[in-house]
């Protein structure tokens, strides 16, 4: 099966997303902010993970880094899950090296489609 962390801050969206995710069959473990995606990862290196950028502790984007800048999990796909839509703040996020950036209100279902599509380019 499946791994996947999802760190959300906002429970609302978060439940909707292992939610949909665990319908699809995913193993999902959900956490609320950047210090427990970083345990949560560690313990057990998933399969992807999505990362909202904005969370307490630390942000998406420092989560995403400190991946990037360990050999365990340097190839990890990662998905940032964000408000910010600014050009900019897409630029930030790939430049930490997120694997695809998703912006908030989004569907579901495009998100579902995304995930698919990140873990099919790194064979999964």
């Amino acid at each position: 099966m499946t791994a996947l962390v999802i760190a959300e801050d906002d429970a609302d969206i978060r439940d909707l997303l292992v939610y949909k995710l665990m319908q699809e069959g995913f193993d999902v473990t959900a956490v609320g902010d950047g210090p427990a995606a970083l345990d949560a990862v560690t313990r057990e290196i998933p399969d992807l993970v999505i990362l909202d950028v904005m969370m307490p502790g630390m942000s998406g984007l420092d989560v995403c880094q400190k991946l990037r800048s360990e050999p365990a999990t340097k190839n990890l796909p990662v998905i940032l899950l964000t408000a910010r839509a600014q050009e900019t703040d897409v630029e930030a996020g790939f430049g930490v090296g997120a694997d695809d950036y998703v912006t908030k209100p989004f569907s579901p279902r495009e998100l579902l489609s995304r995930v698919h599509a990140v873990l099919a380019r790194v064979g999964q």
